[in-house]
């Protein structure tokens, strides 16, 4: 994959994740606040851990995005981190994060 077409990708993964980062600020459900509520509660305490749980991915997703940054000023981008054989364009266009060939991710799942 050349360089251009990488740095297209990941400059669209980031902005996809920064949206998403920013639209999980809790939001108002407009609910009449009612601390004895048990039900009001329990959603909120439900929503506010759904939210703090996709936060955790999408900053997983962010230091995965930061490495392939990385790679990609080190030229290294588009090549296996475990083996450095190249991984498919195919899978740079569905994943432009990938470290791996879809081989070496489904072993490592396995392992």
């Amino acid at each position: 994959m050349d360089a251009d077409r990488a740095q297209e990708l990941l400059t669209a993964e980031r902005d996809r994740i920064e949206l998403a980062l920013r639209r999980l600020a809790h939001q108002d459900d407009a609910e009449p606040a009612d601390e004895y509520d048990p039900a009001n509660l329990a959603s909120d305490l439900y929503q506010d851990e759904l939210d703090q749980g996709r936060g955790d991915n999408l900053r997983q997703q962010l230091t995965a995005l930061e490495r392939a940054e990385q790679r990609l000023a080190a030229g290294t981008y588009g090549l296996s981190t475990e083996s450095g054989e190249p991984i498919p364009d195919g899978r740079l266009e569905a994943v432009p994060t990938a470290e791996r060939t879809i081989a070496e991710e489904s072993a490592r799942r396995e392992r």
